[in-house]
């Protein structure tokens, strides 16, 4: 039995993901940011997967004194964290900050992400083999990454531009990862779920609504099917000392070009430190 941590898991590909990997046998421990939908969502899944080794720790990711206090809460709750499943993520329609000052898109997609790794990261070595699994989406493919205007603040803010940098930081944080846990027994790997029919876009303005809802039904798989990805890297034997991969459908598929570039990996890990205070 893994112990398996899934953020962003009261909705869509992380609670499917939940779902399917407490049904395998493992320890799921469940996050999300509100306790009464998330005590809700660990019930539904004890009932769709007859385990009872499913809980819950709360964070909201967009605070980074938030994703701080999960780190210690998880510590002192746990003592091994076999698979670190980074999936949290949102968009948003209007440029805004968060608490700590940094664009709310890339402050939650990747900061969030980069800051609860970091924090857990000797545990995750302790527990090893074990492995990372970060959600990115095939958006980084249209993503820049532009260090001196993270948070175009100069201009330029979309919300498809500021998803795309955040999941072009998911690719580029896994690179920096596998760097830094080589010969570690940790592997780390990132994913596109599919085109998944989730509230992620919620966010989106309204004009925008109609053709998604459209997009939705004629188009996008189920986050059951969106969360088999998730599942696979999570727990397959297939992938066993795999890492540094980005996956679409259960395979790997060449990500794109600033994915690879491990300059610019170096120096968003250097920002993102900065950003975070580690």
């Amino acid at each position: 039995m893994k112990t398996i941590l899934v953020t962003g898991a009261t909705s869509g590909i992380g609670l499917e993901a939940s779902v399917q990997l407490a049904t395998q046998g493992h320890r799921v421990v469940m996050v999300g940011r509100d306790e009464q939908k998330t005590r809700a969502c660990v019930e539904d899944v004890k009932r769709r997967s007859s385990s009872g080794s499913v809980e819950f720790l709360l964070a909201d990711f967009s605070s980074q004194a938030s994703v701080r206090a999960l780190a210690d809460a998880y510590r002192a709750k746990f003592d091994r964290l076999d698979v670190l499943v980074n999936n949290a993520g949102s968009v948003f329609k209007d440029r805004g900050v968060t608490k700590d000052g940094i664009e709310n898109t890339f402050a939650l997609n990747h900061l969030g992400y980069f800051l609860l790794t970091n924090l857990l990261l000797d545990l995750v070595v302790k527990s090893a083999p074990s492995r990372i699994v970060i959600v990115s989406s095939a958006n980084h493919y249209r993503g820049t990454m532009d260090l001196d205007d993270l948070g175009y603040e100069k201009g330029g803010y979309s919300i498809m531009a500021a998803y795309g940098r955040s999941k072009l930081g998911n690719v580029l944080m896994m690179r920096g990862l596998v760097k830094r846990l080589e010969g570690k027994g940790v592997t780390v790997n990132a994913l596109h779920p599919g085109g998944v029919a989730t509230n992620i876009y919620s966010g989106a303005p309204g004009w925008a609504k109609p053709i998604l809802a459209v997009v939705k039904a004629l188009f996008l798989i189920s986050p059951e099917e969106g969360g088999q990805t998730i599942t696979y890297l999570a727990s397959s034997p297939e992938v066993e000392g795999k890492t540094g991969l980005y996956f679409e459908k259960n395979r790997p598929k060449t990500c794109a070009p600033l994915g690879r570039d491990d300059a610019l990996a170096e120096k968003l890990w250097a920002k993102s430190a900065e950003l975070v205070k580690l």
